[in-house]
């Protein structure tokens, strides 16, 4: 498969990206940018060092109201493990801690994924399906401060709320109020000055507003993580802002010779700063899970 970027022709079930019949698959196209097409052709050219590394909601689960019914979407495992086979390395990096995804997501039930690796909670936590084992700090104090002080602030919240708690961070979850964004930005102010005064940061998000430990981000994680693999090409699909420090990675890394294409998981919720970003559109979870196929029949 040879990109070409710009190309707005479709793939087809059988064909590549940006090479078969207009309108006989779900893909977008070829990467839009060179510095894309770069990534993809150097992925193609040597799987064995390349690094596919994905978000899990929104990317490799649909968006749902419940966060503990974000289960993979359709094929997704399978899609990851046919690609397993084929490529140097397959990480997830979340927001999530690592033994709820796991539970969530059954990872373990699918024999193919036995090199895949999770970074939850934005690289705080490591989990390598080889060992098993999962590696995670201590929670900062402030994480307990904010647990404690966040029923009095949100007694007055909107009908809806509700609180999911990772260990190492809270998240203030508005999707199910009747005005989400409404909601959302009364309840930011009061929130972002609860985590800044306990030493934390206040995220947003698709209609969550997460307070985390400070310097932790996707893209940090994925800059760890490359430099303890020596990756020579790197793909990171994503769908929300807490993708985009992943995107800037990608940028530094292809500002130091290592070729990269960024991917975003479409959707009505999804950020315009991130889809104008991304080297390559597709249309959600079930779009990504048909780009990974496709790499994977064109590397068998």
């Amino acid at each position: 498969m040879t990109p070409t970027p710009g190309s707005s022709g479709t793939p087809g079930t059988s064909g590549t990206p940006g090479s078969s019949t207009p309108g006989s698959g779900p893909l977008a196209g070829a990467p839009r940018t060179l510095a894309g097409g770069s990534g993809l052709a150097a992925l193609l050219t040597d799987p064995r060092h390349a690094l596919i590394a994905l978000d899990y909601d929104g990317t490799l689960s649909p968006i749902v109201s419940r966060p503990s019914d974000a289960v993979p979407a359709p094929g997704a495992l399978r899609a990851l493990a046919r690609l397993a086979e084929r490529v140097g390395s397959i990480t997830i990096i979340t927001g999530r801690p690592v033994e709820a995804l796991l539970s969530l997501a059954r990872f373990t039930d699918e024999p193919g994924l036995h090199s895949l690796s999770i970074l939850g909670q934005y690289g705080l936590q490591r989990w390598d399906a080889a060992t098993g084992t999962i590696t995670s700090p201590e929670p900062l104090p402030g994480v307990a401060a904010v647990r404690a002080a966040l029923p009095r602030l949100l007694q007055d919240a909107p009908a809806g709320t509700v609180v999911e708690d990772k260990g190492h961070a809270l998240v203030v979850h508005v999707r199910r109020t009747a005005d989400p964004d409404a909601s959302l930005a009364s309840l930011t102010p009061a929130l972002t000055v609860l985590a800044r005064d306990n030493g934390l940061d206040a995220a947003p998000g698709k209609r969550v507003l997460e307070l985390r430990p400070p310097g932790h981000d996707k893209g940090r994680a994925l800059r760890d993580h490359v430099a303890g693999l020596g990756v020579r090409s790197v793909l990171f699909a994503g769908d929300d802002l807490g993708d985009l420090p992943a995107f800037d990675t990608v940028d530094e890394l292809r500002a130091a010779g290592i070729p990269g294409l960024t991917v975003c998981s479409d959707g009505p919720e999804v950020p315009r700063a991130l889809r104008e970003r991304a080297d390559l559109v597709v249309p959600g979870p079930e779009g990504v899970v048909a780009l990974l196929l496709l790499l994977a029949a064109r590397l068998a």
